[in-house]
């Protein structure tokens, strides 16, 4: 209420005023300073109407300044204080936001930074030791592009290095051999997606379904690749497969397919290394070829 009369002595103020600037300069004048005394006498009337307000409310300033005080008091609730006390709180508000913001940034720079240490602290050990053990056998790793194609990336360029020029198959030509095996023998591995991937209860798609739908994903998209895909990829390549690391003991898949007796690494077998901190993204594959 104190606002809409606060805005109506304004505007009445505002007419006035235009009245007052026609006719003569001497009624310009006369009429200005009518005005003038008339906004005044209006205003009072206001403060008056508010100060009764404010007594029933029992306000009292007990220091001798009732008026000031009153005045001030009078203008806040009229939303016109000097102070301008509503656009003060907004701007605070604004403030405490925006501070918040600038401390949580801080604080996610400061986890960045330390996850990257730490990162890099990992990388290096695990690459130490995958070359500690790659090494002996005459082996380095390759690095490959880290997206979700890397397992068949990897796995392109081992078939290019057997080949002793181009792979026949590409990342992409992989992916989708993998996916028609999988289809194609989904009781051998519908067990182990069950193990890899939470299955939602209140989804309304059937088992076969969600694995069929994974299948597609393996086909059409850069799902990262890992132990389902390389069971897949041993026996549609009919390849031994070597995967090296640092944090973890080596992995053998596919020994069936060894061409030397099942003793050592055969000429034909695909190698890669498997590295948990190569990135901050995730895990990574790589190739490993002689040196």
């Amino acid at each position: 209420m104190s606002k809409k009369e606060i805005s109506q002595l304004q505007k009445k103020e505002v007419e006035m005023k235009k009245a007052a600037a026609r006719g003569s300069k001497a009624e310009q004048k006369a009429k200005k300073k009518q005005v003038e005394e008339e906004v005044s006498q209006l205003s009072t009337k206001l403060k008056e109407n508010h100060a009764k307000e404010l007594a029933a409310l029992g306000y009292s300033s007990g220091n001798g300044n009732e008026k000031s005080n009153l005045d001030t008091l009078v203008k806040a609730i009229a939303g016109v204080s000097v102070a301008s006390q509503p656009e003060h709180t907004k701007v605070s508000k604004a403030k405490q936001r925006r501070d918040k913001r600038a401390q949580q940034e801080a604080e996610r720079e400061q986890r960045i930074q330390a996850e990257q240490t730490d990162i890099v602290s990992d990388r290096m050990i695990e690459n130490e030791k995958l070359e500690k053990k790659l090494k002996p056998l005459g082996l380095t790793v390759c690095e490959i592009k880290p997206d979700g194609h890397c397992l068949y990336r990897a796995v392109e360029d081992q078939l290019a290095v057997l080949s002793g020029g181009r792979s026949p198959y590409t990342y992409q030509g992989l992916r989708e051999m993998v996916a028609a095996y999988m289809r194609k023998h989904t009781s051998d591995f519908l067990p182990f997606f069950l193990s890899e991937n939470l299955i939602e209860d209140d989804s309304n798609e059937s088992l076969a379904e969600k694995f069929e739908n994974y299948c597609k994903e393996v086909e059409s998209t850069a799902i990262w690749g890992g132990q389902l895909e390389l069971g897949a990829l041993t026996h549609c390549l009919k390849k031994h497969i070597m995967i090296f690391s640092g944090s973890f003991p080596d992995v053998e898949m596919g020994k069936e397919y060894k061409s030397d007796g099942g003793t050592g690494l055969s000429n034909s077998s695909i190698m890669l290394s498997y590295h948990k901190h190569a990135f901050g993204l995730g895990e990574h594959y790589n190739s490993v070829v002689p040196t």
